[in-house]
């Protein structure tokens, strides 16, 4: 196994043409059908980078920022951002091309935790990581305080108990009609 690699040594970049099978009933392309796409081009670029078959571990969120054509080009970019011990965090970035007038917009952008596996479907160690420039150690400071966040979110919520008194105001506040038995 190689110890270290550049993330530009596992990039994955893919292209498709969005045709109509891939719409929803508004005629825009499916969240669920993009969301499969991002799927497989974390799995190529993890894959790529530890050598390993890799598993979704998580997906760190998914914004839909402008939807997507039918006739468009869908292209996903992939690159390593992070490595742990057998896990990484691929990010991926999802553009749109109207291929008429070439015009192109950004639709997303989202990061995977894949976990490398082994023969027997073990957690097996992934390559570290080279940083090369300043755009690699921002990407990679990016994942750690990512991580943190959501470490401290999930600390949070982990115990969290509603004090139905303390939280009615909150409520009201928001579209809600409360009707307590």
């Amino acid at each position: 196994m190689i110890d270290y690699k550049h993330s530009s040594d596992s990039e994955v970049t893919i292209s498709q043409l969005m045709l109509p099978s891939h719409s929803n009933f508004g005629g825009k392309i499916h969240g669920g059908f993009i969301l499969s796409l991002l799927d497989q081009i974390a799995f190529a670029c993890a894959s790529k980078h530890s050598g390993n078959y890799c598993v979704t571990a998580s997906v760190d969120r998914v914004d839909f920022l402008n939807p997507v054509e039918v006739g468009e080009l869908l292209t996903l970019k992939s690159s390593v951002n992070y490595v742990g011990k057998t896990s990484m965090v691929v990010g991926v970035r999802v553009e749109a091309e109207n291929i008429q007038t070439g015009v192109k917009k950004h639709c997303n952008s989202s990061y995977f935790t894949m976990v490398a596996k082994d023969g027997n479907g073990k957690s097996t160690k992934v390559p570290g990581l080279i940083l090369k420039n300043e755009n690699d150690i921002r990407r990679f400071i990016k994942n750690i305080k990512r991580r943190e966040f959501r470490n401290e979110h999930d600390e949070t919520f982990d115990d969290f108990e509603v004090d139905l008194k303390a939280h009615l105001d909150i409520l009201e506040k928001h579209n809600t009609k409360i009707k307590l038995d």
